[in-house]
């Protein structure tokens, strides 16, 4: 085995060994090895080899084109063919899994596409070879004879240079670079050069770090304004390539300079003062940042989102960001002690939410129970109602204000458990059925019908003795009725009468309103994906409309079961007796009897429950380890870049790969040609 493979197999060994070392957990070997042989194009007796362009071109998705520059692929490919026989064996393909689990990956990764002859050693022959054949050194040629070059691989350049030598090498390279370029466009050494060729040096040694903004004002950034005929100094021109390579720093200073706000402007004097306490970063590099911001504002301030306009998102963020993705796809092995107290933390969140919004709309809802049972007709002793409005004044006439909340003690005590199930129920299914992040339109229509269906358990009981309360104030009686009273009456079976209607009711209306209130949320969110309170109120009222309205007929049919009939009032045996003899009786339209007043609680109500439950999560914001409650975070979150899906096959540390393979062009430089000499190079279309 070559030393390279050793090297590589280590480091595999260390991160099963070693907790905490590794940033992404291991693939389990037969998903990888038959993920390997879906690729594998190459077969020697019983065992599967990948091609250079199997790996980069097929599994990685690199270099699409037809065109592709197949010496590029080949040198790509190299740094998994650790033997450098040309094919790629699956303990090859692990192994490379093993070392992108690695913190260090990056350099790692850099170190095995100089290693070209797999000795785990990089001679100057290796680097010389490799430089070559990048783009950069195509357009600006590194003077490989330089006292750099020499400082590192000897005098004699016979020296060969250890990873951890080569990390450093790697490092000061691209620096020494820019100061290579520098010179050469200055060769009577007076110190400056043009605007025009600042332009080319740049392009060339820093295209990696600029923005499409950047590049289509570089010439204007230089002092004597937007003048080809203009001068930059070398202390301009390093201060520049400083500032591109410590924009996360930058980004940092302005985080401390607004105590972690991303939307506060900043003056130069101010980011001035916080700079003092890290000597990296210049006044003319601060200089130089506003003059790149003014080109477009002319504010003399910059923001956060100016800073992301700048620099392109480096190749840790966008690591983190599959990491994020990763960890929140994957299930959290936790203690059952914080599984219980994360339990009893959103029971309690959700009864005060439920509670609240229970008493926002509660007098909507006696109106709509009272305009339900309401029957065609005139019966003794019963007051008829015209309409909404004039059954909340009669309300009032007769049973004061407070008897708008008749009822309401039985509703707040059944508010924790129907919440508490409600949305533990919700998120359990939903979670079973999210794979990497994501759960399918018909997982979010099952979990909420399932969390409607286990309210069931405590909303009947609940429903019947609020309801009997809500009618009771429509007969004069000397005997005042209370919720003790109507619970002894009815017995425990009892308080399930009606169940099979409740049921009917609940599971349709959750299993709309979830998926509804899920999708509203998301397009109600800003720019940065956070949800205002406003939008979290609107979304949760917005999804209770279909909801609430399309469950109607099987609320009315709820009501008159549980209602106790009174004198000359049909009475019913059952759901299917009930929804006959109102069909019978009254029509089509008495399903749909307070369906407008319905609408007017349903969706405040849970508009109210649930921006409440959010802001309470915000507000008491805890972490028990796993993922985080929806609506935890109290601010406004950074500004994140689209990302693309992580492909279904990259597991493991393959999850990794593109992010690493990118990093080897935005933090070194190491740009490989894409085309082979002579191709013609596709043109993308115009924004």
């Amino acid at each position: 085995m070559s030393g390279s493979l050793h090297t590589i197999m280590a480091a595999s060994d260390n991160v099963s060994t070693f907790q905490g070392v590794s940033t992404v957990k291991r693939a389990p070997t037969e998903e990888l090895k038959a993920i390997f042989e879906k690729y594998a194009s190459v077969s020697k007796g019983s065992e599967k080899l990948m091609t250079s362009a199997d790996f980069i071109r097929g599994f990685l998705g690199l270099f699409p084109d037809a065109n592709y520059d197949p010496a590029s692929v080949a040198l790509l490919g190299g740094i998994v063919d650790s033997s450098k026989d040309g094919l790629i064996s699956f303990p090859e393909f692990q192994a490379f899994e093993g070392l992108l689990c690695l913190p260090d990956a990056l350099y790692l990764t850099a170190f095995q596409l100089f290693d070209t002859n797999g000795s785990g050693l990089v001679s100057f022959e290796n680097f010389e070879n490799v430089m070559k054949q990048t783009t950069l050194h195509q357009r600006i040629p590194f003077d490989m004879n330089g006292e750099f070059v020499r400082l590192y691989f000897g005098r004699d350049k016979s020296r060969q240079i250890s990873y951890s030598e080569f990390s450093q090498f790697l490092h000061d390279f691209h620096e020494e670079y820019a100061k290579v370029a520098f010179k050469k466009y200055d060769p009577e050494g007076t110190g400056f050069i043009s605007a025009l060729d600042f332009n080319d040096i740049i392009l060339s040694v820093k295209s990696h770090l600029l923005t499409p903004d950047v590049q289509a004002n570089l010439i204007a950034l230089t002092r004597g304004g937007s003048s080809p005929g203009s001068k930059v100094s070398y202390a301009y021109f390093v201060a520049f390539t400083s500032l591109l390579n410590n924009m996360e720093l930058i980004k940092k200073l302005y985080l401390q300079a607004t105590s972690n706000k991303f939307d506060l402007e900043v003056t130069r004097e101010e980011m001035l003062q916080v700079s003092q306490t890290m000597s990296q970063v210049t006044p003319l590099e601060l200089e130089i940042l506003f003059l790149l911001v003014d080109l477009h504002k002319q504010t003399g301030r910059i923001t956060y989102a100016d800073l992301q306009a700048i620099a392109p998102d480096q190749y840790m963020k966008k690591i983190n960001q599959r990491l994020a993705a990763a960890k929140s796809a994957a299930p959290v092995d936790r203690s059952v002690v914080s599984q219980m107290l994360e339990s009893a933390y959103r029971f309690t969140l959700g009864a005060v939410a439920g509670a609240v919004g229970a008493t926002a709309v509660y007098p909507i809802d006696l109106v709509k129970t009272r305009m339900q049972n309401q029957r065609s007709g005139s019966f003794v002793g019963e007051l008829m109602y015209r309409n909404s409005i004039d059954c909340c004044k009669k309300v009032i006439r007769h049973e004061g204000f407070f008897g708008l909340y008749r009822g309401l003690v039985p509703q707040l005590m059944g508010v924790a458990p129907e919440k508490a199930i409600k949305l533990t129920t919700n998120d359990l299914v939903r979670d079973k059925f999210t794979t990497k992040g994501q759960i399918p339109l018909y997982g979010e229509v099952i979990a909420g019908a399932c969390a409607g269906g286990s309210q069931v358990v405590f909303t009947n009981p609940l429903e019947i003795v609020k309801i009997r309360l809500q009618v009771a104030g429509e007969i004069a009686s000397a005997s005042k009725v209370g919720a003790v009273s109507v619970v002894r009456e009815l017995g425990f079976l009892g308080l399930y009468k009606g169940a099979r209607a409740c049921a009917l009711r609940d599971i349709p209306f959750s299993a709309i309103y979830f998926p509804a209130y899920a999708h509203t949320k998301a397009a109600m969110a800003d720019e940065n994906g956070y949800n205002s309170p406003l939008s979290l109120l609107v979304s949760g009222a917005i999804a209770g409309i279909p909801a609430a309205s399309l469950v109607t007929p099987a609320d009315v049919i709820k009501t008159r079961l549980q209602v106790v009939a009174r004198k000359g009032q049909t009475t019913y045996t059952g759901l299917t007796d009930a929804a006959r003899k109102i069909w019978a009786e009254e029509g089509g339209r008495a399903f749909w009897k307070g369906a407008g007043a319905r609408v007017l609680r349903s969706s405040p109500q849970f508009g109210v429950t649930l921006v409440t439950y959010e802001l309470l999560q915000r507000f008491f914001d805890v972490d028990f380890g796993g993922s985080r409650p929806i609506g935890s975070q109290s601010g406004k979150v950074e500004p994140r870049a689209i990302q693309k899906p992580i492909p279904a096959d990259h597991i493991g540390g393959y999850q990794l790969a593109l992010p690493i393979f990118s990093g080897m062009e935005s933090k070194f430089g190491l740009f490989l040609p894409k085309f082979r000499a002579g191709a013609i190079v596709p043109v993308a279309p115009s924004q």
